[in-house]
């Protein structure tokens, strides 16, 4: 959205504000919008819950039909993307036959080829960390792109899959792992 369209939608985002609560209540939605903020590119409404398709189309439609705004400038409504922190277990750490680490940008090629990853992108680089100094097993901590509802990484933790002659589970962890990123990833 334009600085104009901005411009004019925040000057006015108290009315804004109460007319879109008063559609989504027509529409007999639990949905009620909180606020109208700006950043540098768009315009942010918050509210009190995770929106549907048709209170996200109510608010685009009502938006689009406002006087002062040029609707051509304005982009579809979107939720906000969260990250999921997920571990890829029972992975080997040297490459077959090889004495050389893992890499990310191996992970990051068996993500892309594994079917259980469709429609899945990668937030960050994995994280290649190796469990101890006696075995050749590493963890993998990958980051991805997710709903605010988590539905992503819900449908992957859990499940198996195969990296070479190794099967492999993915589980949930937190952001703040105490285990170091290895030096060599």
């Amino acid at each position: 959205m334009s600085t104009n369209n901005t411009e004019r939608v925040i000057v006015q985002s108290n009315i804004y504000i109460s007319n879109i609560n008063r559609l989504l209540k027509d529409i007999k939605s639990e949905i009620y919008a909180n606020f109208i903020c700006s950043n540098k590119r768009s315009i942010i409404l918050t509210t009190n819950n995770i929106t549907s398709t048709l209170d996200m189309q109510t608010i685009e439609k009502y938006i689009k039909n406002l006087n002062n705004i040029d609707s051509n400038e304005i982009i579809s409504p979107r939720l906000f993307q969260s990250k999921s922190y997920l571990k890829i277990l029972d992975i080997s750490y040297f490459i077959k036959d090889t004495n050389l680490p893992i890499f990310a940008d191996i992970i990051k090629i068996v993500i892309k080829s594994t079917y259980i990853f469709i429609n899945t992108v990668l937030a960050f680089r994995p994280q290649i960390i190796k469990i101890s100094l006696k075995l050749d097993m590493a963890i993998i901590r990958v980051n991805i792109k997710d709903s605010q509802s988590s539905i992503r990484a819900k449908n992957l933790i859990n499940k198996y899959f195969n990296v070479g002659y190794y099967i492999v589970t993915i589980q949930e962890t937190n952001i703040n792992s105490d285990v170091p990123q290895c030096k060599n990833c």
